[in-house]
């Protein structure tokens, strides 16, 4: 495993593993799926990313959009569930969504 910020396994996102087998087809499929479901254009040439706490490079939305993930860069953390606010409400929003990431991080957080 590889926990995100947010608790998704990073080993299991299509970016990731497009990225990591620089694979073009697999990232139009990512994009497609990603249009679809949350309603944005995603393009193929936006999928690339080795990983949310990586060096490397990372998939727009988590670099420059996610609160989630500011929050944890900003305080230092390797993933939420080690926060003293752990679980805040922009993590129980997210959680609606990736019910996946809260078990992960459950079983970090005890």
């Amino acid at each position: 495993m590889m926990i995100a910020c947010c608790g998704l396994d990073c080993l299991q996102c299509g970016a990731y593993q497009a990225t990591q087998a620089d694979d073009d087809e697999k990232r139009a499929l990512v994009a497609k799926e990603w249009s679809e479901r949350y309603g944005v254009d995603v393009k193929p040439e936006q999928i690339n990313c080795d990983g949310c706490l990586s060096d490397g490079k990372k998939f727009y939305y988590c670099s420059d959009l996610c609160e989630i993930r500011a929050c944890c860069v900003q305080k230092e953390l390797a993933h939420c569930a080690v926060c003293d606010m752990y679980a805040c409400d922009k993590l129980e929003g997210f959680f609606q969504l990736a019910p996946e990431a809260r078990k992960a991080l459950d079983k970090l957080h005890s």
